[in-house]
């Protein structure tokens, strides 16, 4: 049993303890740290750029910092990577982008969780670290430097594909919220010039397909739509931000004649993530939904990118 401190003479450690309370009390930062391993699922993270993203280069030594589950300040755009079980693999992979406004990532309810999502239906994911152009003192821009953090993305994967398991020809992109408004700037918008930093910028940015949950109106309408990829896109019939934006894009997309399927949930409001906190049995179950369309449009299939493509299929299992 350990002694207790003689009258008069607080314990070492207790002083200590409560310093750094006071401390984080005190600290304009209180709530702000480095983001946990814990928040990356334990999963390998890969830099996009290894030389730094263009633009960032004053703040490349600044560290991420996480409140709660929300990550903030970006400044080395990064991928984590959720592998499919090896049994079940078909060959997808989806970007997944999460939301927060341009403001933050909201890294568990629209990045991890939902790539795990995906990881049971057998497609691998990889949640996109994109800068933040709306966080207090920002000097980022949506539609230059988080929308050029998602084409990178795309590109990383096609060009590491072999290395995961990926099919090439089916690396398509998720977007939640601020996320879709990502999605739709690269998917149904044209791509800016670029001056190349790499080998890897010669690839193609545009995803295979794409699908939007609750889309902010940033990239709606398209200008690049004809010839967009297929479209997967739901939304809240009473979401003040986002409901207009899903229909006006579906109802583009429709038009031009691309594929595309719509869910719009009655009574439902914005950002209802997975659906685990509705009590909405529709809003659980739209998960399905996706997992339903991913698999008539042969997304899930093995064969389906080399069809795609013109390449011989794969030999049947």
């Amino acid at each position: 049993m350990r002694a207790a401190p003689p009258a008069g003479k607080p314990c070492v450690q207790g002083v200590a303890a409560l310093l750094l309370a006071w401390l984080a009390m005190t600290s304009p930062h209180a709530a702000a740290q480095p983001a946990p391993p814990a928040l990356d699922a334990g999963a390998p993270v890969v830099s996009l750029w290894p030389n730094g993203a263009p633009g960032s280069e004053r703040r490349r030594a600044e560290l991420e910092v996480i409140e709660n589950t929300y990550v903030h300040n970006v400044n080395n755009p990064s991928l984590t990577v959720l592998r499919a079980d090896p049994r079940h693999a078909n060959g997808a992979g989806v970007v997944v982008i999460p939301g927060g406004g341009h403001r933050m990532l909201v890294w568990i309810n629209e990045g991890v969780g939902p790539a795990k999502m995906l990881n049971r239906y057998g497609v691998t994911a990889f949640v996109l670290k994109y800068r933040l152009a709306r966080e207090p003192h920002s000097t980022y821009t949506i539609e230059g430097d988080a929308a050029a953090d998602a084409r990178r993305a795309i590109r990383w994967v096609r060009a590491h594909a072999a290395e995961y398991g990926v099919d090439p020809h089916r690396v398509g992109v998720m977007g939640f919220s601020a996320g879709g408004e990502l999605v739709s700037l690269i998917a149904d918008n044209p791509a800016p010039p670029i001056q190349p930093v790499d080998a890897l910028d010669k690839l193609s940015a545009r995803p295979d397909f794409q699908v939007l949950v609750y889309p902010g109106p940033l990239g709606t309408p398209g200008k690049a739509i004809e010839g967009a990829p297929p479209a997967f896109i739901t939304a809240g019939s009473i979401d003040p931000c986002c409901a207009t934006p899903a229909l006006q894009l579906y109802d583009q997309l429709r038009h031009a004649h691309v594929t595309v399927e719509l869910h719009m949930y009655a009574d439902t409001d914005h950002a209802f993530n997975l659906g685990v906190h509705s009590e909405r049995i529709s809003i659980l179950h739209w998960p399905d939904r996706l997992a339903d369309w991913l698999s008539d449009g042969g997304w899930l299939r093995a064969d389906n990118g080399a069809a795609r493509s013109g390449a011989a299929p794969a030999p049947a299992p």
